[in-house]
C-alpha cells in the first residue's frame, strides 16, 4: 500500500491516497509509454509497488522527471507537432500536482474559458459562439501561435505561485516544465520555453497563464467584447468592424507583453454575414473553431426557413474523417463477422456523431453514407451472392430494418453512395 502522508516526517504533504486517485485517472487515459518504455499495463502489474514508488520520491522533494518521448504527428493543415509522452509513474505525479493546481485554480478561471476544466467542453464554447453570432455582427478569430511550444516559464511559474500552493506543487513544475525531450532520432534535446503536449499537469498551468494574460485583460480593457477561449484557441465577438480593428491591434500587444504571438494566418476579422446582414465587406465571412465551420447557412425556425449564421462539421474535419474510413480497407476484411466489424469500426463512428452532430447533424450525412458504402463493399467482398446490385439492395434493407443499433450512425444515415 501507498504510505499515508506528512505524518512520518516527510517535509511535503502528498498523501497516498492522491498518488492513487491519480493513477486510477492516468489507467482511465490510457496512453503511450514513455521513454523508459513502459506501458500502462506493464506498469499496473507491479502496481503497489510503482505507486509507492512516485509517493516516496515526491514525499521528500527528490522526484526528478525523465525526459519526456517527443512524437511527431502530423497537422491537419500542413506541417507537424511534437506531444511529449511522459513515463507512466511521471503522468501519476504530474496528475497529483495537477489536482492541486485544478482545485485552486478552478474559482479564478473565466466563465468563458471551456479548455481543461471540470464540467467545461469544446461544445460549451460552440454553443456561446453560435448564441454570440446571432447578437454581435463582427467576430475576431484568432489563434496563438505555437502556444504549447512557446509560453514563457517564467510567467507560468508566476501564475501557479499567486495560488498560494504548497511549496512541492512549484517545485514540481519547475522541474516538469525543465525536463528535456527526447527526440524520435534518439537526441535528448533541452528546452527553455513552452509545456509539452501530452503531459498531465502541463494544461491546468497554461490555462492559467492565459486566464492572466488574455481572459482578465479582455475583461477590464473591453467588457463590451464577449469572448469563448479553449485553450490557443479563441474567437472574440464585436459589434463594429472598427471595434474589433480597435482590439485587435490591443491584443495584438498584449501578446507581445506576455511572449507570445498571434498567428498572423490564422487571426482575421470576419463578419458575420447571413440573410439580414449584408452589409459590404470584401473579407472572410466564415471562420473555424474547435471542428467546426460558422458561416451563413439555410436554417429553419418559428419564420420558416431563412439564412442564418452558425456551425457545422468543418471541411478539414470531414476530410480527416473521409481518410480514416479509406485507410480502414474494409474490403480486405472480409474474415470479420458483421457483430466484429461494428464492434471495430462503431466507436469511431459513435465519437464523431457524439461530437460533430452537436450541431447542424445533417452535414455529416454525406460522410455517414460514404460509411455505408465502404460496408456494402465489404459485404459484397465477403459474400459472393450479394455482388448483384440487387441482391445487395434487398440484403441491405433487411438487415439496417431487423438490426437498427448495429452501427450507431444507422439511427440517422441508412442510405449509401461513395
Amino acid at each position: 500500500m501507498v504510505a499515508g502522508g506528512p505524518l512520518d516526517g516527510r517535509p511535503f504533504a502528498v498523501a497516498g491516497q492522491e498518488v492513487r486517485v491519480a493513477w486510477l485517472k492516468v489507467r482511465e487515459n490510457k496512453g503511450a509509454p514513455g521513454a523508459d518504455a513502459v506501458s500502462v499495463a506493464a506498469f499496473e502489474e507491479r502496481l503497489e509497488d510503482n505507486l509507492y514508488k512516485v509517493w516516496n520520491r515526491m514525499s521528500p522533494g527528490t522526484y526528478f522527471p525523465p525526459p519526456v518521448r517527443a512524437v511527431e504527428i502530423p497537422k491537419a493543415g500542413g506541417g507537424t507537432r511534437m506531444p511529449g509522452v511522459p513515463a507512466v509513474g511521471g503522468r501519476v505525479a504530474q496528475t497529483v500536482a495537477a489536482g492541486r493546481i485544478e482545485e485552486a485554480a478552478e474559482r479564478l478561471f473565466h466563465r468563458d474559458s471551456c479548455g481543461y476544466r471540470p464540467g467545461k467542453s469544446a461544445h460549451d464554447a460552440v454553443a456561446a459562439a453560435r448564441e454570440r453570432c446571432w447578437k454581435y455582427d463582427w467576430v475576431i478569430d484568432l489563434d496563438v501561435r505555437k502556444f504549447f511550444d512557446s509560453v514563457p516559464w517564467d510567467l507560468v511559474v508566476k501564475a501557479v505561485e499567486a495560488l498560494g500552493l504548497p511549496p512541492w506543487v512549484l517545485l514540481y513544475v519547475r522541474r516538469w516544465l525543465a525536463a528535456p525531450a527526447l527526440m524520435p532520432d534518439g537526441r535528448l534535446e533541452p528546452r527553455d520555453r513552452g509545456t509539452p503536449q501530452g503531459s498531465a499537469v502541463s494544461p491546468v498551468p497554461a490555462n492559467l497563464f492565459l486566464h492572466r494574460a488574455f481572459d482578465a485583460w479582455m475583461d477590464r480593457e473591453f467588457p463590451d467584447c464577449p469572448f469563448e477561449r479553449y485553450a490557443g484557441d479563441a474567437v472574440i465577438h464585436c459589434k463594429t468592424g472598427a471595434r474589433a480593428r480597435r482590439v485587435l491591434a490591443a491584443l495584438e500587444q498584449r501578446m507581445a507583453e506576455t511572449g507570445l504571438e498571434l498567428h498572423p494566418g490564422k487571426t482575421r476579422i470576419v463578419y458575420c454575414k447571413d440573410g439580414n446582414r449584408r452589409g459590404p465587406w470584401d473579407g472572410p465571412v466564415s471562420f473555424d473553431f474547435l471542428g467546426f465551420t460558422f458561416r451563413a447557412r439555410p436554417v429553419s425556425g418559428k419564420r420558416g426557413r431563412f439564412t442564418g449564421f452558425g456551425p457545422a462539421v468543418s471541411g478539414r474535419a470531414l476530410a480527416r474523417m473521409s481518410e480514416t474510413v479509406r485507410d480502414w480497407h474494409l474490403k480486405r476484411h472480409v474474415s470479420l463477422t458483421w457483430k466484429e466489424l461494428a464492434q471495430w469500426i462503431s466507436p469511431v463512428i459513435r465519437g464523431w456523431t457524439g461530437y460533430y452532430g452537436r450541431f447542424c447533424r445533417s452535414a455529416l450525412y454525406p460522410l455517414l453514407a460514404r460509411i455505408n458504402y465502404h460496408v456494402q463493399q465489404w459485404a459484397r467482398a465477403k459474400y459472393r451472392r450479394l455482388r448483384p446490385s440487387k441482391a445487395l439492395t434487398r440484403a441491405w434493407e433487411r438487415i439496417t430494418s431487423q438490426y437498427p443499433a448495429l452501427f450507431p450512425h444507422w439511427q440517422w444515415v441508412t442510405s449509401a453512395w461513395h
